[in-house]
């Protein structure tokens, strides 16, 4: 059974898993669903088309599923779908998605959003992603597995973030970013490769330094860009990692920028 504080405000045509602890002051609207051995601390409010999976914890004044900031929504019933497993801590906003953006706003398992961060409508966001004090994203926004995003740090609409992937705190993105990269800036720029975490995802040391040497190439070395991208190609079938950077690169859908390195910020240590 659940145990829902007498002050909670569940609409009729809510569905609230077992074990589901709903703490004072929380509104749950009619299409909501809850899975089992979640807990809904206090004054959070979960709206729309929202699914929330098994165990999850949201703190309080956390905003799930309400409509997106988007002049162009007209009401449509869109969705937003959070994964088994999220802390989503005090402040945390995540709106649906928009009908001519998809139509829904994904969110895998596992997620921890601290303080204040927030998740705009149509974004896709990954497994196991960090989102330090109001790391914001636009809409659109395409986040991968295992990615930190640092405090104080904005995404513009349309990004997209590669796996594995950290971006320094109070950074600025507009362009794309590769798979395993590391960005830090204002106007965000790639700085190297997010070493800390290939380590903790157990990528050994002969096999960072083969992705080093093709980060070098690619990134580093003489000519232009499109020219060190055909001639590191063959490269793909060195290790998995290259092949993912390789096919995240060629995968532009909208031909946005790619967030590029300068010689003299770069640390691959």
């Amino acid at each position: 059974m659940s145990n829902i504080d007498p002050t909670a405000r569940i609409e009729d045509g809510a569905v609230i898993g077992a074990d589901t602890v709903i703490g004072p002051y929380c509104i749950v609207g009619r299409d909501a669903v809850i899975g089992a051995g979640c807990r809904l601390l206090s004054h959070v409010i979960v709206d729309g088309h929202t699914t929330i999976g098994d165990g999850t914890t949201v703190h309080p004044f956390a905003s799930l599923g309400t409509p997106p900031q988007s002049i162009g929504y007209k009401g449509e019933p869109t969705k937003l779908v959070i994964g088994s497993g999220c802390t989503i801590r005090e402040n945390v906003t995540i709106n649906r998605g928009t009908a001519s953006g998809g139509g829904i706003t994904t969110v895998g398992d596992r997620g921890y959003f601290m303080i204040g961060s927030h998740i705009a409508h149509d974004c896709h966001v990954g497994h196991d992603v960090i989102f330090a004090n109001t790391a914001t994203l636009g809409g659109h926004c395409e986040i991968g597995d295992f990615t930190f995003i640092g405090g104080v740090t904005a995404l513009q609409q349309f990004t997209r973030v590669g796996p594995q992937v950290m971006i320094g705190g109070m950074s600025g993105l507009r362009d794309d970013v590769i798979p395993y990269g590391l960005v830090n800036g204002i106007y965000a720029r790639l700085s190297g490769l997010n070493i800390v975490g290939m380590r903790r995802r157990k990528i050994t040391k002969d096999r960072l330094a083969v992705i080093r040497s093709f980060f070098r190439e690619l990134f580093l070395t003489e000519g232009q860009f499109a020219e060190r991208l055909e001639r590191v190609r063959p490269r793909a079938s060195e290790d998995p990692a290259i092949a993912e950077i390789l096919a995240f690169i060629d995968d532009r859908k909208r031909r946005r920028r790619l967030c590029m390195a300068r010689n003299d910020d770069v640390v691959l240590d």
